[in-house]
């Protein structure tokens, strides 16, 4: 059987609503016979014939089931940094809670254990991860995990506390909606 046809069928047994995002060690975990640079070539191809699409470094959508393309970035910012402390806070939160005027357009806001980065997702828009050292033990009673984003949320009241930490302009948070 060719490789791209046994790679295609392998992801669609594998897929599903839940899981559509792959890193590469999830790709290359379901061929494990192939040598890198055939483990390479394999996903080029995947790629340009529409088995794949490359959301960003390192993370893949399989595009051949129904998924929900209104939470892909925020499924994508968990597998990302799948290893780390994060959570949806700042602009994100406060705009969900009506506690901004604007509403960020495919952009989503995360503190992070991890180094602050910006990520742009292939047409589906941009993840912001904002460092913070602070432990989740000490925020545990602001936190709130989030089923369908498969990530913690903060509450409106440490988002605030977030945008003034990250130094970020408070010029659009309505007083009146605290």
């Amino acid at each position: 059987m060719q490789s791209i046809r046994l790679f295609s069928e392998t992801l669609a047994r594998l897929a599903d609503k839940d899981h559509y995002l792959f890193t590469l060690r999830d790709l290359h975990g379901a061929m494990p016979g192939f040598s890198d640079n055939a483990f390479k070539t394999l996903i080029w191809r995947a790629s340009r014939n529409g088995t794949l699409r490359r959301l960003c470094r390192n993370l893949y959508l399989y595009e051949k089931i129904d998924y929900p393309r209104d939470r892909v970035l925020l499924h994508a910012a968990a597998r990302l940094r799948a290893q780390h402390f994060n959570y949806l806070s700042l602009e994100t939160v406060l705009s969900d809670a009506g506690v901004i005027s604007q509403i960020p357009f495919s952009w989503i806001t995360l503190m992070s254990s991890g180094r602050s980065n910006i990520i742009e997702c292939s047409g589906f828009g941009t993840i912001e991860f904002v460092h913070t050292e602070r432990k989740p033990s000490r925020l545990a009673g602001e936190l709130t995990w989030d089923s369908d984003c498969h990530l913690w949320r903060a509450s409106v009241r440490l988002a605030l506390e977030d945008m003034r930490f990250a130094k970020r302009s408070m010029d659009l948070v309505s007083k009146e909606n605290i």
